[in-house]
């Protein structure tokens, strides 16, 4: 929270709560907030709490600004908006001691607050109520006097909200201004001489990854949380030649997407847990008749429909061991929006490269949270194509070689017959039940494992953040990476991420392990899935902190945590 009496000290750091029920424009509220306050330097992350209704229900987000890149949220906040009753009473107790409340004492009471609490009462529903506008311009409103009370001049939010809405601009600018206007300023927000960075989300970046990797073809059925990236690709379809497809359902997506890889293009689908469930014998028929695919699995609490608004951790080993049959395949997982970028690149490359399925491991946390995204922080990838026919001899589509990996031909191809299988096959593609020609086709599958793990020491498949030196470290995948990171950095200890999950990395898991006195595994599921895989290849952990509710770890959370398993 800025300043100790100071009204013009620079912040350090902010978090903002906004709440309402859905159909408040809570999500986009937020994201104008953060949008201002990247304006003026800070970096940004803004978490997204809803429930799957599409009205009614309590929905926020929570804003956090620093002067420093941040990839998760606090369990305090510094200002609350509240725009009903429900946000007050559930949120109250997150509050700072010298918080600030901004609220429509029309609809929502004060109660029980230290009387070093800041109140700002907004007539919210008369203002909305004598300018006839809707209900959901009340986060207009509420938005104008945050910016008054933070000291943020008039002239940015008016250029926002220019920027922001295309419809009805005049009249939310207007029920801003009585915001803006009803408000006291409390302190001043000032500027940080830092470059704006953009503001993007994991699908966001995901999608914009695979477009910079190639992609010609992106199929989806809606399911949260990967949902967005359909939406997204759809908007930017005509910039850059894209075919994007909503089949009737999962299984028509992955059936799709292989007819789409069988022509030339470079294809990927994106699901949750239950939508790939149906896809799985997609994926078989994928590893079978050597067609590269890139799936995007965005993981969210389970068995079955679970919460499906919320986040988890759960789907590692059923990526791992999804469809019938023993075949290679990629599975990464990225932290951040600028892994997500780096590794759809890096899943497409290794997916024609080696023909075999790449599967990007996201979740609702990673794909719908918003972060500032520094593009100079993601390595270059450059974009590799498949091996090609060299048209000398009679084209055979599954061509014994050393690595496993056959010269691609596409349709159509004068006087060829390009046949793929989902039977067993010969060099040609003819189905055979052979038991020689079974074994020698199998091992030619399998072969390609061992080719791809030696691709893979070109890159950093494990990262370390925090003290390199520390004899006690945190290991964590996925979206845990920002706050393990954080939490790290105050306690003094190190953190192990891997990013690459198949071909499991254990040369390099466990050089960056060597000096570990105690581990800690941080995962977001029950059971300790990370884990599990390491025991695999003879690595464990010392102690597990788990979460399983479908909420994300706060940093204040995890500290806490951390500190009880350190004992």
């Amino acid at each position: 929270m800025p300043g100790d009496g100071d009204n013009h000290n620079k912040m350090k750091d902010l978090s903002i709560l906004i709440g309402g029920k859905a159909g408040f424009g809570i999500d986009r509220a937020s994201l104008i907030i953060a949008n201002i306050l990247n304006q003026l330097g800070y970096r940004l992350y803004v978490y997204r709490d809803y429930p799957s209704l599409i009205r009614g229900g309590h929905t926020f987000s929570i804003i956090r600004a620093s002067d420093r890149k941040i990839a998760s949220h606090k369990n305090k906040a510094d200002i609350l908006l509240a725009l009903n009753q429900d946000t007050f009473n559930l949120h109250k107790d997150k509050l700072t001691p010298d918080a600030i409340v901004i609220y429509d004492p029309d609809s929502a009471k004060i109660y029980d607050l230290s009387a070093s609490v800041r109140l700002i009462a907004i007539p919210i529903s008369k203002i909305l109520k004598e300018n006839n506008a809707p209900e959901i311009m009340s986060n207009s409103c509420i938005t104008g006097a945050f910016c008054k009370a933070a000291g943020i001049s008039w002239e940015i939010l008016d250029k926002e909200f220019r920027e922001d809405f295309s419809k009805e601009t005049d009249l939310n600018l207007k029920i801003a201004r009585h915001g803006y206007d009803g408000a006291t300023e409390i302190y001043k927000i000032t500027p940080l001489d830092q470059p704006k960075l953009p503001l993007l989300n994991g699908n966001e970046a995901v999608g914009l990854g695979l477009i910079k990797g190639g992609l010609k073809t992106y199929l989806a059925y809606p399911m949260t949380p990967t949902s967005p990236i359909l939406h997204y690709l759809a908007k930017l379809a005509a910039d850059f030649s894209l075919k994007v497809i909503h089949p009737e359902s999962e299984i028509s997506v992955i059936l799709m997407a292989l007819g789409a890889a069988y022509c030339g293009e470079r294809v990927a689908v994106g699901t949750s847990g239950g939508g790939f469930c149906l896809m799985t014998e997609g994926l078989s028929f994928s590893a079978m008749a050597e067609l590269p695919v890139v799936i995007i699995l965005g993981q969210r609490p389970g068995p079955s429909t679970g919460l499906p608004t919320y986040s988890s951790q759960t789907e590692l080993h059923f990526a791992l061991n999804a469809s019938q049959g023993e075949f290679p395949r990629l599975i990464v997982a990225p932290g951040d929006p600028e892994e997500a970028y780096y590794l759809s690149q890096v899943a497409l490359n290794i997916a024609w490269k080696y023909q075999v399925p790449s599967i990007i491991l996201t979740d609702k946390n990673l794909g719908e949270e918003t972060y500032s995204f520094d593009v100079k922080a993601v390595p270059d990838v450059r974009e590799e194509g498949p091996a090609l026919w060299d048209r000398k001899s009679p084209y055979k589509r599954y061509l014994y070689t050393k690595n496993g990996v056959s010269p691609l031909a596409f349709v159509p191809e004068k006087d060829n017959v390009i046949k793929i299988n989902s039977y067993e096959h010969d060099e040609t593609g003819l189905t055979t039940e052979d038991p020689g020609e079974t074994n020698k086709m199998q091992e030619k599958r399998l072969r390609k494992e061992k080719y791809i793990a030696e691709e893979l020491k070109r890159y950093e498949t494990v990262k370390i953040y925090g003290n390199k030196n520390s004899d006690t470290a945190i290991i964590c995948w996925g979206s845990n990476k920002g706050v393990c990171v954080e939490a790290a950095e105050k306690l003094n200890l190190k953190v192990i991420q891997p990013l690459f999950l198949s071909p499991f990395p254990t040369l390099q898991l466990k050089n960056a392990m060597k000096g570990i006195k105690k581990l800690i595994a941080v995962e977001s599921n029950a059971t300790a899935q990370l884990v599990k895989l390491m025991n695999l290849y003879g690595l464990g952990a010392d102690k597990t902190i788990l979460k399983y509710n479908g909420r994300p770890f706060s940093v204040d959370e995890l500290e806490a945590r951390l500190r009880e398993a350190l004992k």
